[in-house]
């Protein structure tokens, strides 16, 4: 079945394309930069990319997007650190880049990412198809996106679970919680997103605190009640 994709559409899967090859370029050429600073530039190319674009091409919705998801990307470094810092169950360890507490720095635009594409393929679904097909899409690319960078960013000598039921390298207490981020950051996009920008602020926030609050109460649940 062709696919006819919009001139939003096709820009996205360029700029997607132009970053899938950035990080080749930088994860794998030996520049002996540290990993910390390597993943810190790719977080900078991947919002730079979306907010130089964006401006270029006057795409609205696109920017409105990422200011949202750049907002939460901030707070997540909240359950971050607790997670870390607190139930040490999540490391991350020195990787030559500064730390917020015990979360390393890049951390503070790295959520964009996912969120970004999550958000808007859903909003891309939810105008061809319907919104339940976006609601049922947007739950399957968290699991999908979220899951994924779990089981594989520890090769990169990045953060890592610990003293937790895993599957594989992902840690089976976050999975409903990175699909209700996802779902939780659609949602909530959705409510706000004809309202003022200085709404995103406290959304977002509200977006951290459901994700901090689900994050705990599964990790109690599957670690402390199910399987103690």
């Amino acid at each position: 079945m062709k696919i006819n994709l919009s001139e939003i559409e096709r820009d996205a899967l360029l700029v997607h394309l132009t970053f899938v090859a950035s990080c080749i370029m930088v994860l794998i050429i030996p520049f002996g930069i540290a990993i910390g600073i390597k993943l810190l530039i790719l977080v900078i190319i991947y919002n730079l990319l979306i907010v130089i674009v964006g401006l270029w091409r006057n795409y609205k919705e696109w920017l409105f997007i990422w200011i949202f998801t750049f907002i939460i990307s901030i707070f997540q470094v909240f359950p971050d650190w607790i997670l870390s810092g607190e139930l040490n169950i999540l490391v991350f360890p020195e990787d030559g880049l500064f730390k917020i507490g015990t979360v390393s720095g890049y951390m503070l635009g790295l959520w964009t990412i996912p969120l970004f594409i999550i958000l808007f393929l859903g909003l891309r679904i939810q105008e061809r198809v319907s919104q339940k097909a976006a609601f049922l899409s947007v739950i399957l690319l968290s699991l999908v996106i979220f899951g994924g960078s779990e089981q594989s960013m520890w090769m990169l000598q990045s953060w890592y679970a610990q003293n937790v039921i895993m599957i594989g390298h992902v840690a089976i207490y976050i999975i409903i919680p990175e699909i209700m981020l996802g779902l939780f950051t659609y949602y909530c996009y959705e409510m706000i997103k004809k309202k003022s920008h200085f709404l995103k602020i406290p959304v977002g926030f509200i977006v951290m605190i459901i994700y901090t609050g689900s994050a705990v109460f599964f990790y109690f649940l599957i670690e402390r009640v199910i399987f103690p």
